[in-house]
């Protein structure tokens, strides 16, 4: 027992969401299919049950957005979101069909029950997609259906920046050992294609360490959707807040997670394994740790996007 512990401890200093680490080398580039392909849990910072039964009183079968799926508790109403704003996208995600499983980058299926909805976007066929990945997928798909194509813009773990406008333009990055360069490489295209081209060259080389490190840090009572929950590092792991609710007389607020894993899997909203009458719902007002299904943060874990 005490030799396949210290397995699994060893593979999790080597792993994180996306196995970052302190140079651009951390994935290898492109052979990120051959990383583990079992989902590895923080053996001392997750002892917590994820056993919670989904509580029904909460989900309409019917609703095909978070917002519409999702009930708030009685004496809730949802916070006030700003058109066009990246609140408002958030909360108006669509969701695949009530009951839907999380799927794995090739098509197979999670084994462990940690959600309550899916969202309905493609994890792609590659194991890129994981955490903060998934976290830079809804910022950019944001951000593109706005056309703010200048604020698209990720770092590498090597601190290399990356602009989405001049990958329009026709760059293209070129990775050499930690060192990044641009060069000129086609034609100005802005097409879908192109932002997932984009987004699959970030993902290869950025992870919870360099999002981490672009985010500004807030105060947890100032929380809003849109926001993430992150410790960076390895290993680490990242969820964003997808919506919030506010009791009518006390003011107490309560948000929604969502996550992505390792391997690259579905987008997914996730339970609340420390309260079954609440979940999927997390209180605000959490003591010093705030325990997720798959992770347990801090209190000076909670980021804002610039």
């Amino acid at each position: 027992m005490k030799k396949h512990t210290s397995l699994i401890i060893l593979l999790l200093l080597l792993t994180s969401c996306k196995l970052d680490s302190e140079g651009i080398d951390k994935s290898s580039s492109l052979q990120r299919e051959n990383h583990i392909h079992s989902e590895s849990v923080d053996i001392e910072k997750n002892a917590s049950s994820i056993n919670v039964d989904r509580e029904d009183k909460f989900i309409d079968e019917q609703g095909n957005t978070i917002e519409t799926r999702i009930k708030t508790p009685k004496g809730y109403g949802r916070t006030q979101v700003k058109e066009n704003s990246f609140g408002e996208y958030l909360r108006k995600l669509h969701l695949k069909p009530d009951g839907s499983k999380v799927l794995y980058y090739n098509g197979q299926v999670k084994n462990r029950e940690v959600h309550v909805a899916v969202i309905d976007m493609d994890v792609g066929e590659r194991d890129l997609q994981q955490c903060a990945d998934a976290i830079m997928r809804l910022r950019a798909e944001y951000l593109f259906e706005q056309k703010k194509y200048d604020k698209i813009h990720f770092n590498f773990t090597n601190g290399f920046r990356v602009d989405y406008i001049k990958w329009i333009q026709g760059n293209r990055v070129k990775v050499e050992g930690n060192n990044s360069y641009w060069t000129q490489s086609t034609d100005y295209s802005n097409t879908y294609e192109d932002l997932r081209e984009y987004l699959n060259m970030v993902f290869a080389y950025a992870g919870t360490l360099s999002l981490s490190n672009e985010l500004t840090s807030i105060q947890d009572d100032d929380l809003n959707i849109g926001d993430v929950i992150i410790q960076g590092g390895s290993p680490g792991h990242a969820v964003i807040v997808v919506d919030m609710a506010e009791n009518i007389q006390s003011g107490k607020k309560i948000f929604l997670l969502a996550q992505s894993y390792m391997p690259a899997q579905s987008i997914h909203i996730l339970k609340n394994p420390m309260n079954s009458d609440l979940s999927p719902w997390y209180e605000l007002n959490f003591n010093d740790e705030l325990h997720t299904p798959e992770w347990t943060f801090d209190r000076d874990d909670f980021k804002r996007f610039n």
